[in-house]
């Protein structure tokens, strides 16, 4: 599918790609690989220009549909320093169909088997076992969709370790047993240090994630703004025979092994049998302002830990019935706790219209108001300050922060009416970028850039600002290539924007 939307921002990411690396290939549906691989002369397949690559280089795959027989397997590694690039070609979508595979365990879609692989804006689809399978290290997986493979849409094992999945869908992905396809599978044999943001895992035959560990022991796993629903449902809408549980927190064979799971401003719905799902395991489990709604059952996190490990749930809700809780959980200000009774008036929307709907422009969530919390609600201000970003005087339950609309009477000065975060320019960036912001009236006004583990790196701005357009410089010469976030507080408004620095 070829997207509508070419912006102005997709233009300036692709020529500051141009830019920094060494070379461009293109692939086309048209091109032949006995092309020399320019934009005019482009070749036919990924794989062909896998073999080209040098580290630093980009491959541009051109939108359409690519029926595809055999694995892309990638076996070249980068570094920090020089990653090496699959993009789609600015707002274009190619798909990439291995509907003709037969369905088989060494039939993957993508197998990436080594390091620093920087993955964008492709459809994979149908592969005969995983959509894609990563066996390895310190890689970006950003605004991809896997859909409608013979097992699980994207799988993390063989030590795959500190990997991102940034902005993905996984959906509709159905094995013949129905025991095996999940959303999303850190598992096995997998490492630590993989992390999801903003992802989506729907209408899969087994769970959304799945992170059943078999032989590995003591890894963690990080979920940040990630949706699971419907799963435990084939594509047709029937009852699949999968275990049908949204986020699936580990287990193993012997029953004794650990996954440490931290899920924050996650949200579980609809799913089959369970929403959040400690299956048998004995690692530590963090929830941070998550929310459950129709589940089989809710939560469901009480078989006894090993020794060290914790269970903790701080500022969750569910809408109906929680589920079961052990007692040697550590839990402040949930929704099924005193003073707290979580109504269908507590939400601006029940309905679930949209939540499968088109990501926006840069591969963020779409705008829904399902669970989002009403005004008046007693859930908003209500929660524990555990360190995330939160607007007012306290964090709200759940995973959806209520923001009232700021509305500033515009003087006859031409003060400015609002407070704006806006994009860092230029993007990717290296090594600094500037940042612009408005603030509408004054305030104490702080500018903070994190990784996407969460950790600080910087701070640009911390002091009161009169109202006005302002503009801060960011150096990130001392930093690895990567995605960071950067975040505004103003008052009671914050707003946050992602950058890539890319060297």
């Amino acid at each position: 599918m070829i997207l509508k939307i070419f912006s102005l921002v997709t233009i300036i990411l692709f020529w500051t790609y141009s830019i920094i690396t060494a070379q461009n290939i293109f692939v086309a549906v048209n091109g032949s690989d006995a092309s020399k691989g320019t934009i005019d002369s482009p070749m036919g397949s990924i794989s062909a220009a896998v073999n080209l690559l040098q580290a630093g280089d980009t491959i541009f795959v051109r939108g359409g549909i690519y029926g595809l027989s055999s694995t892309i397997s990638i076996s070249k590694a980068g570094t920090s320093e020089k990653m090496y690039y699959l993009f789609a070609y600015p707002g274009e979508r190619p798909v990439l169909d291995f509907s003709s595979m037969a369905v088989s365990s060494s039939n993957r879609g993508i197998y990436l088997k080594k390091n620093y692989w920087y993955i964008k804006g492709l459809d994979i689809k149908g592969a005969g076992d995983n959509g894609m399978m990563i066996s390895s290290s310190n890689n970006i997986i950003e605004f991809c969709s896997f859909y409608e493979n013979r097992d699980t849409g994207l799988q993390l094992g063989g030590g795959a370790s500190n990997n991102r999945i940034i902005n993905c869908d996984s959906y509709y992905n159905a094995d013949p047993g129905n025991g095996n396809a999940d959303g999303f599978s850190p598992k096995l044999d997998v490492g630590s240090g993989n992390y999801f943001y903003g992802c989506r895992s729907w209408q899969n035959s087994d769970d959304g994630w799945d992170g059943y560990l078999r032989p590995s022991d003591n890894v963690t796993t990080t979920l940040e703004n990630c949706w699971c629903f419907d799963n435990g449902y084939l594509k047709s809408g029937k009852a699949s025979t999968g275990n049908g549980n949204g986020f699936k927190m580990g287990g193993s064979d012997t029953k004794l092994l650990r996954h440490n799971f931290i899920l924050k401003d996650c949200v579980a719905f609809d799913n089959r049998v369970k929403g959040f799902d400690q299956n048998n395991n004995k690692g530590s489990m963090t929830l941070y302002n998550c929310s459950a709604y129709r589940n089989g059952t809710n939560y469901s996190i009480y078989l006894a830990l090993a020794d060290s490990a914790k269970l903790t749930v701080v500022n969750c809700l569910a809408l109906g019935a929680y589920g079961i809780l052990g007692d040697f959980a550590v839990q402040k200000t949930n929704g099924w706790q005193t003073p707290f009774n979580v109504t269908n008036d507590d939400f601006i929307s029940i309905d679930t219209t949209g939540i499968r709907g088109a990501r926006k422009v840069d591969g963020s969530l779409p705008g829904t108001k399902f669970l989002h919390l009403a005004p008046g609600s007693d859930l908003i201000n209500a929660g524990t300050d555990i360190g995330l970003p939160f607007i007012g005087s306290a964090p709200d339950l759940g995973a959806f922060e209520f923001d009232p609309t700021t509305e500033v009477t515009q003087s006859v000065n031409n003060k400015p009416s609002s407070f704006e975060l806006e994009q860092n320019y230029p993007n990717p960036f290296n090594p600094a970028t500037s940042i612009k912001y408005t603030i509408a009236k004054k305030a104490s006004v702080k500018i903070v850039v994190y990784d996407l583990l969460g950790r600080e790196v910087s701070t640009l701005v911390n002091e009161n600002k009169e109202p006005g357009n302002y503009k801060i410089n960011f150096d990130g010469s001392k930093l690895s290539s990567g995605v960071y976030l950067y975040v505004l507080s103003a008052g009671q408004t914050v707003s946050s924007k992602k950058m890539i620095l890319l060297k």
